[in-house]
């Protein structure tokens, strides 16, 4: 078979992807919200191949998101480079129900991409999706999106630009609205160009769900006035429910050192009916431009397809994740988030017991504060997810186990705990759109110490969860559960991130009762079509 793109690239909460090509590397930014670390980066060298490189803000002087709200924290980075400079601009959001967004946009730089990142430099607060324009003038312009709280007005403001000097490490001159948008509304993300003697904007519009595009718009000055493309969205799938790839748009653009043109664009996939458990995800397209100037897809339509011709570059293929990390390596590797904030030595550690993860309980999975939870993406419709835990609780505020994790409101968790008649227990605790549930029936009575091993069975819109003793055979426990919750689209207002699994532990009386993990395995199944 020949050598081709398979979308999505990057695959599980990998959302608003900002595309750039350094020499004959090749990156993509994208969002991370209230997980921890900020702004995963991604890297390959033919665009079939990707890997998870690095993250830009590991340290609490670039991001404090103590206390920010789901679906809060990072969105839409944007990933640039200059004068042998990395720049990358984010938004750190502190608010977002009701009329109001606190939408705070930074800039953080490096010399290398590895970082070590810079402290930010503030911009501004006006709204969110921000990007760097650098111009062939040598001057640098910020773009973004404007908030408009009040009622009776548009929202989506339009986008504004504004000059952003080096020397003064600060945006000068008045910010200007070049560009209101189409009547396809929520016009966001945008991305400037240059290309034969027209300035590009690429824009999202349509909203992050099902209605989302990319649409263009040029024009021969930086400020406008910008013509829209005449033939509407060059990318979206919102007239085509079949497509594979669906909720298209956010797009951003690169131009391959072969002279080849390629878009990065977010995407999702319906697990079923129209809940996306992964999230939002990020693919590539095949671009050119027409006769007359304007950006097209490559096939001559604006749907975005599952396979798509690559670059003509070699293969690089960089080693698969190992499906099993054992402790004893004390490292938890790149896969791995926590929520709002970093690990510390105060609640995780190595160092405790020899081969193994120390977590020591803090509050509960409501928190927006403090956390003990360790979690990765879920990255496949079907997989199985295994834990080793060992945990000796003293009463019922002191849980530990494995969790599958959208966020404060939605998660399904297998626990152990302490009950004040029956001793140690382990049974399945949910919340459903904030809405706490206890699945009495399954508790079960776990009388020896011994470590104990607690499995997840994800197909699809269902899990099952199984537990075992020691090295005794898996038992089930518990009913199938239906987790369509833990998607994007089950509850309002929309939220942006994908289903997490992982380890926690809390204490909710501040006695720091710990657990002990051994290992977490994560291991992609293939019952279902991908």
């Amino acid at each position: 078979m020949a050598r081709q793109i398979d979308n999505p690239v990057l695959r599980g909460f990998n959302p608003d992807p900002s595309f750039l090509r350094v020499g004959q590397d090749y990156y993509i930014a994208t969002s991370t919200f209230e997980w921890w670390p900020g702004v995963a980066i991604h890297h390959s060298k033919d665009l079939v191949n990707w890997r998870l490189l690095t993250h830009a803000l590991t340290r609490q002087s670039q991001l404090d998101m103590t206390g920010n709200p789901n679906s809060g924290g990072i969105w839409a980075p944007c990933l640039s480079y200059a004068d042998g400079i990395f720049y990358l601009i984010y938004t750190d959001v502190k608010s977002r129900r009701g009329a109001f967004k606190d939408t705070h946009n930074y800039l953080v730089t490096a010399s290398s991409i590895e970082g070590p990142w810079s402290d930010p430099v503030y911009l501004n607060s006006s709204g969110f999706d921000p990007s760097l324009y650098h111009g062939h003038d040598d001057r640098k312009w910020l773009l973004n999106m404007v908030w408009d709280h009040r009622q009776g007005r548009n929202r989506f403001g339009g986008i504004v630009l504004q000059e952003y000097s080096v020397a003064e490490r600060r945006l000068v001159g008045r910010p200007e609205t070049i560009f209101l948008g189409t009547n396809r509304g929520f016009t966001e993300g945008p991305h400037l160009y240059y290309h034969d003697g027209f300035y590009h904007l690429m824009v999202a519009e349509g909203g992050t769900k099902y209605d989302h595009c990319v649409t263009m718009a040029r024009a021969r000055d930086i400020t406008g006035p910008y013509e829209v493309d005449p033939l509407g969205s060059m990318l979206t799938s919102a007239d085509d429910r079949s497509l594979p790839l669906q909720k298209s748009g956010h797009g951003s653009l690169i131009e391959t050192h072969t002279g080849e043109w390629y878009l990065a664009h977010l995407c999702a996939r319906p697990v079923v009916d129209h809940y996306c458990i992964l999230g939002r995800e990020t693919a590539l397209q095949r671009c050119s431009w027409s006769a007359d100037g304007w950006l097209r897809l490559a096939q001559g339509e604006n749907k975005p397809l599952v396979e798509v011709a690559p670059p003509a570059l070699p293969a690089v293929p960089f080693d698969p994740v190992p499906d099993t990390v054992f402790f004893a390596t004390k490292v938890l590797g790149q896969h791995w988030s926590t929520l709002r904030s970093p690990p510390d030595p105060s609640w995780m550690t190595f160092d405790e017991r020899d081969g193994f993860l120390r977590l020591y309980g803090r509050e509960s999975l409501s928190s927006m504060h403090r956390q003990s939870l360790v979690a990765r993406r879920q990255q496949a419709f079907d997989f199985e997810a295994e834990i080793g835990v060992d945990f000796a609780p003293e009463n019922f505020q002191q849980m530990a186990g494995l969790v599958l994790f959208y966020d404060t409101d939605d998660y399904v968790y297998l626990r152990i705990t302490s009950d004040e008649k029956a001793g140690k227990i382990l049974g399945i605790v949910r919340s459903v759109a904030g809405a706490y549930e206890e699945l009495p029936e399954s508790d079960v009575v776990l009388t020896a110490r011994s470590l104990c091993r607690l499995k997840a069975e994800v197909t699809g819109p269902t899990l099952k969860f199984s537990y075992a003793l020691g090295d005794s055979e898996w038992t089930r426990i518990g009913p199938q559960l239906d987790i369509r919750n833990l998607s994007d689209d089950f509850a309002e207002p929309v939220r942006f991130t994908g289903n997490f699994i992982g380890m926690c532990v809390q204490d909710l009386a501040g006695t720091r009762a710990h657990a002990d993990f051994e290992y977490f395995s994560y291991r992609e199944l293939n019952h279902s079509s991908e």
